[in-house]
């Protein structure tokens, strides 16, 4: 199935996936209503979570379900509207956060959400979703959410003619990647392109630099306090990015992700840095062909390592009548809901049994490093507290305009000082 069909297309494929679904999978029928809070605006997630809403609405007819989404790239701006929602007892039904130690644990510590041990033994979770991802969502032997994606954070997409025009191979290495960029700026073509407008974009490239400098261990142990963010490693990626900068869009202040990604599509830019969710951009809203509109390969240095990002849902504690919930994450974490939302949004099922044959080629390949390769979490998207990340995104912001590297790794390690991290 492409990315780019209609919904029309979705939606019969959700009525042939919902007569295949298991008896035991769903309960009897509610009525009621339901809020979704999200930050899925774009194209590619809108599709994907009607085509999820028409899965749903398959089921449980009687439940009417609201999308209160809110815009805001990697859910900035949703996460302080959640946070005022949630301090004055309204929660929404349920909402989007990231896997892993982040958004979810803080929310967790808060005493706001429910355990969902119970609804992963009825649906059999345990057998279908690897126990790497599992982890993620389990604090002190208790599951709090359902996965619904799965985005690979360390991922370089490129101009496939931008390359062949000039003889290049894409760069799997810091030297190789200074190496191109240096002839693509001599021909007038931004080697990388960069969006900021978020203030998140630059940290998801500083950690995939991150990521590609010091290892996975030792990545690892800087995310979950073990190591110092005084270490080397940290200054030598610093300098690294701050080289990179040089070599990007002077106006990434003022874009969107989206707008840097179709840089590269245009041609005007050879690469870009993004998450998988650039595919889903790509696919559905610029209808290009994965291997022939654009191409991908892990970051460099980062072969082998899997950056993960997860969108995630749960139940708060304080609703009034969880059931509507406790039907939507059902339906969010079973095969016939996630075969029908990842191919429209880009992304792929963290489900084991996902059929491939519903991905295309990019998405295939994904799976497959999903699979095999070591997980890892990725700054900014669920890998740690927010106020670490708060305060690191804060920290690239400066560092983004004053380059001053001595500055910015005090500022990291000040910060996790502050918002400690193990």
């Amino acid at each position: 199935m492409k990315f780019g069909n209609t919904l029309k297309t979705a939606s019969a494929l959700v009525v042939a996936l919902s007569l295949t679904a298991s008896p035991l999978a769903f309960a009897a029928q509610q009525k009621g209503d339901l809020q979704i809070f999200s930050w899925w605006t774009g194209v590619a997630s809108s599709k994907a979570l009607k085509g999820m809403i028409g899965v749903f609405n398959q089921h449980y007819p009687g439940i009417k379900v609201t999308n209160e989404a809110v815009a805001g790239g990697a859910g900035s701006n949703a996460k302080a509207v959640l946070a005022s929602r949630m301090e004055a007892g309204n929660p929404p039904g349920t909402f989007q956060v990231h896997a892993g130690g982040g958004s979810l644990l803080s929310w967790v510590q808060a005493g706001d959400m429910q355990p969902l041990n119970s609804l992963y033994k009825s649906q059999g979770w345990y057998k279908v979703f690897p126990k790497s991802l599992l982890n993620l969502l389990t604090i002190n032997g208790k599951i709090y959410a359902v996965p619904v994606d799965m985005q690979r954070g360390n991922v370089t997409w490129y101009n496939p003619g931008v390359f062949k025009k000039y003889h290049l191979a894409l760069p799997t290495t810091f030297p190789a990647f200074f190496k191109d960029a240096a002839i693509l700026k001599s021909h007038g073509v931004t080697p990388l392109a960069l969006a900021n407008h978020g203030n998140w974009e630059a940290t998801l490239l500083f950690s995939d630099v991150l990521l590609g400098t010091v290892g996975p261990v030792k990545y690892d142990q800087l995310l979950t306090g073990k190591a110092s963010w005084n270490m080397y490693g940290v200054k030598e990626a610093a300098n690294i990015f701050n080289r990179m900068m040089s070599y990007t869009n002077t106006d990434y202040s003022a874009l969107h992700w989206q707008q840097a990604d179709q840089l590269v599509a245009q041609g005007k830019a050879a690469m870009n840095v993004m998450g998988d969710w650039a595919q889903g951009y790509f696919t559905t809203a610029l209808h290009l062909k994965p291997g022939v509109g654009f191409g991908w390969a892990a970051t460099p240095g980062t072969h082998g390592v899997f950056g993960a990002v997860s969108d995630v849902f749960g139940l708060p504690a304080k609703l009034k009548n969880p059931t509507p919930t406790l039907d939507f994450l059902k339906v969010l974490g079973s095969k016939q809901g996630q075969d029908v939302f990842n191919p429209l949004k880009g992304t792929f099922s963290p489900r084991l049994d996902a059929n491939p044959k519903l991905y295309d080629a990019y998405s295939r390949a994904a799976m497959q490093s999903y699979k095999r390769d070591k997980l890892v979490l990725v700054i900014g998207q669920g890998a740690v507290n927010p106020g670490f990340t708060n305060s690191f995104n804060n920290a690239m912001e400066i560092f983004v305009t004053n380059h001053n590297v001595k500055q910015f790794v005090s500022a990291v390690a000040s910060a996790a000082q502050s918002n400690p991290l193990s």
